[in-house]
């Protein structure tokens, strides 16, 4: 019987269905595994259920001969070297579709919870500051009919979209690497325009892109310089796709209004320049956070593992493989 290894801790009677078909090797505990302990548990394994937080570059590729499936429980796959799976025949596969719309929920209300400075009013409250009701207490710039910026437009963006147009009346524009066809634009009545038109006229600037050395820091200095002051910055995509001491730095500046992320690079590790600031709304990672969500990203991530080593009704037929 193959054998594979459940890289961390997921919903134990996801797991179990893979005892049908190979020997788990799983981690209950939940601890995240050094290269070298995962190059360890990796031996003598054909597949791996993998998640952001383990790094299968060429070193562990070359130590692990037999491995011949990578299944990310995540839509980005930044943490895999695809090309040298597919160099070496490994079939890497994510889980997309599932976790689009939570995410977009998450997004937007990271920005609303930006824009309304909830997370700053609440640590003041809590802190037992609200003493007496003022008028400009904790004023900041509306969501409603203000100018949405989204910089990638792909499922996610969309969703985001959507949610902005249709239901907070928000003009909307977006940069992304190809333009939307016509139609789409029209059901999500949003326009086309270069970046730097983006960052000049957002009033709410939303980050969905994919990590990649082409995005590391596509927003930075001289990107959020462009922005107007008054606008507010979200990151949904990924960690390095904005420079976060840059962005430490604008926020402290007053350079921007306020900013949520969910994201960071290094993460874990969060930028200390923005633990200190406050205007900054700061979350660890849980845009798809939801456990009906969660599940589903588990469960594709299974029938991907399940169908790559060649088991189940869709043996070879993985159903989201990431194209080489």
């Amino acid at each position: 019987m193959q054998a594979v290894l459940v890289a961390r801790a997921a919903f134990s009677d996801i797991v179990d269905r893979l005892r049908a078909h190979f020997e788990v090797d799983d981690n209950p505990e939940d601890r995240v595994l050094s290269k070298a302990e995962l190059i360890a548990r990796l031996q003598g394994k054909a597949g791996i259920f993998a998640t952001g937080s383990e790094r299968i570059d060429a070193e562990v590729l070359a130590a692990c001969p037999q491995l011949r499936a990578v299944c990310n429980m995540a839509v980005g796959y930044n943490n895999i070297d695809v090309a040298a799976c597919h160099a070496r025949g490994i079939v890497v596969t994510n889980t997309p579709d599932v976790l689009t719309e939570t995410t977009a929920d998450f997004g937007f209300a990271l920005m609303m919870a930006a824009a309304r400075r909830i997370a700053e009013s609440e640590h003041s409250l809590r802190r037992g500051e609200w003493t007496k009701w003022s008028f400009d207490q904790f004023t900041g710039p509306d969501v409603h009919g203000a100018t949405l910026g989204i910089l990638g437009m792909g499922r996610i963006g969309q969703a985001i979209a959507r949610r902005g147009a249709l239901g907070f009346g928000m003009p909307v524009i977006y940069h992304n690497r190809s333009r939307l066809e016509p139609a789409i634009e029209q059901a999500l009545g949003a326009r086309y325009v270069d970046k730097p038109t983006l960052l000049r006229e957002a009033d709410h600037l939303v980050l969905v892109v994919p990590y990649s050395a082409a995005s590391h820091h596509t927003i930075g200095a001289a990107e959020l310089a462009q922005m107007k002051p008054t606008a507010t910055l979200t990151n949904i995509a990924r960690g390095g796709v904005v420079d976060d001491a840059a962005l430490a730095e604008a926020l402290k500046q007053g350079r921007i209004a306020a900013a949520g992320l969910d994201v960071f690079e290094g993460e874990p590790k969060v930028h200390p320049g923005l633990l200190a600031v406050p205007n900054v709304v700061l979350t660890p990672h849980i845009a798809s956070a939801s456990i009906a969500t969660r599940r589903a990203m588990a469960s594709l991530a299974v029938d991907n593992l399940i169908a790559s080593l060649g088991c189940g009704p869709n043996a070879g037929r993985p159903p989201t493989p990431v194209p080489g």
